[in-house]
């Protein structure tokens, strides 16, 4: 995959604290601590989008269906 350049904008507390930490070697560089905060933060908001849609399913309709799909299956499963 490429990588790109990009020129960002931080308040000054944001960018010394970002430099103390890759300074304590905690990141080797302000592009991977920036890139890994990055993808953190996309990662949650896809989470949070899929909890919201799974927030609008019926849970007895989807029971339903799980269920319906099911019952002619579990008759031939064997005993153990």
């Amino acid at each position: 995959m490429g990588k790109v350049k990009l020129a960002i904008t931080l308040d000054e507390d944001l960018f010394r604290e970002m430099d103390l930490l890759v300074k304590e070697k905690i990141f080797p560089s302000r592009s991977r601590m920036i890139g890994e905060a990055l993808r953190e933060k996309l990662e949650r908001v896809r989470m949070e989008k899929l909890a919201e849609e799974c927030a609008k399913l019926d849970p007895d309709f989807e029971k339903a269906m799980a269920e319906e799909g099911i019952s002619g299956e579990v008759e031939g499963w064997p005993e153990y």
